[in-house]
């Protein structure tokens, strides 16, 4: 994993042919991005930034170029990834459907679903996942959303929690069971939803930062039709497996985008002005990002090898968690009082955001059972 300091438009040209191939195009979108957006987080700025990647052919590089990608591997994905972070580029909310949902439906979907990764591709359509639900978040096999299955199609009758981007997407990908007598894992299917469907309801998640990230979603008889179901019926377990495998890569470039800003810090004039004990907090933290780093290394080494990626993204997830919280902890202090002056600050909002790592993609108890039975071997603990 390489990772540089975000760059200004006089840097060398990048090594990388994908990232040079992007530089020009990404500071032509970026320009006039910023002439009419300004600096704005609001959904439809957002959603502009994404479809103008799709025109220029930049919405999903990572996909086979067959569907419409670029066909590029981890290596040159990340290497693109620090193109945006040389130019503050927005955030990319087309990133659900991109990294997990457009992959899936390009694995299990029918000729017929897979009209919708062009639409993804474009920024015509934004898919969420309906998968925790409130009382089946990590236990994400306990869920109890229902998909009765009626002469045509599916009646769908529950709710979902913690939907990233629910309430702009105009698709989601909703885990039901479909078979209530069935084992735990068994009797589950995914079903394509429109979010404009009748019966589907959706309300913010105001978090601690003040955002809205997060949607919970309401399920009143909506119903899809049996074209609706991707993959086999009462098997949705594996179809999920296989849009959390999609996510490896995901979990590494978030990973880079940490270490690049903790590098970046070190490196700051706060730290230079610091009391020794912060310093050595700061150094503490720097440690931490290039151990984070070399597990990135290793788990590119490793991407063909299921077994080891799987440890791998496991390891990083863990160790991302715990090191976001640290950073921002340290970030704060070296900010002072501007970093309890309100969320306005970026300390602040970064502090406030980072309280959710160790829960957000697997909480950090689940991920110590998953390294611990999977990877270790370790017995199960009785119940």
């Amino acid at each position: 994993m390489t990772i540089t300091a975000t760059a200004t438009d006089a840097d060398p040209a990048p090594p990388n042919r994908y990232a040079a191939e992007l530089r020009p195009v990404l500071q032509d979108i970026m320009s006039r991005h910023r002439e009419r957006w300004g600096a704005t987080k609001e959904w439809d700025a957002l959603a502009d930034f994404q479809r103008e990647l799709g025109k220029a052919g930049w919405g999903a590089p990572q996909w086979p170029v067959e569907i419409g990608g670029r066909g590029l591997g981890v290596v040159d994905t990340l290497a693109c990834d620090t193109e945006f972070a040389r130019v503050n580029a927005p955030q990319r909310v087309a990133v659900f459907g991109t990294n997990n949902v457009g992959p899936t439906i390009n694995t299990f979907g029918t000729d017929e679903q897979k009209v919708h990764l062009s639409a993804i591709l474009s920024g015509d359509e934004f898919w969420c996942q309906g998968f925790s639900e409130p009382d089946a978040g990590s236990d994400l096999a306990g869920l109890r959303t229902r998909g009765e299955i009626t002469g045509d199609g599916f009646l769908i009758n529950g709710q979902k929690v913690w939907t990233s981007i629910g309430l702009n997407a105009t698709h989601c990908m909703v885990l039901a069971r479909t078979d209530p007598d069935a084992p735990k894992h068994a009797g589950i299917s995914a079903l394509l939803v429109p979010m404009d469907t009748p019966g589907l309801t959706r309300r913010p998640i105001r978090q601690i930062n003040g955002e809205a990230e997060f949607a919970e979603l309401f399920f009143e008889d909506v119903f899809v039709t049996t074209g609706a179901l991707l993959g086999p019926l009462h098997e949705g377990w594996r179809v999920t497996m296989a849009t959390l495998g999609f996510e490896r890569a995901g979990v590494i470039s978030i990973a880079g985008k940490l270490v690049d800003d903790v590098m970046k810090m070190a490196h700051s004039d706060a730290v230079a002005g610091a009391s020794p004990s912060l310093r050595h907090r700061v150094l503490d933290v720097y440690a931490g990002a290039r151990i984070l780093q070399w597990m990135g290394e290793r788990a590119l080494a490793n991407i063909n090898d299921p077994v080891a990626a799987g440890t791998a993204s496991s390891l990083i997830k863990q160790a991302f968690s715990l090191l976001s919280q640290r950073f921002a902890e340290v970030g704060a202090d070296l900010a002072g009082m501007d970093a309890i002056a309100g969320i306005a600050s970026e300390a602040a909002h970064r502090l406030l955001t980072s309280r959710a790592s160790t829960i957000a993609g697997g909480t950090t108890e689940v991920m110590k059972n998953i390294l611990g039975e999977r990877n270790l071997g370790l017995p199960r603990e009785p119940r």
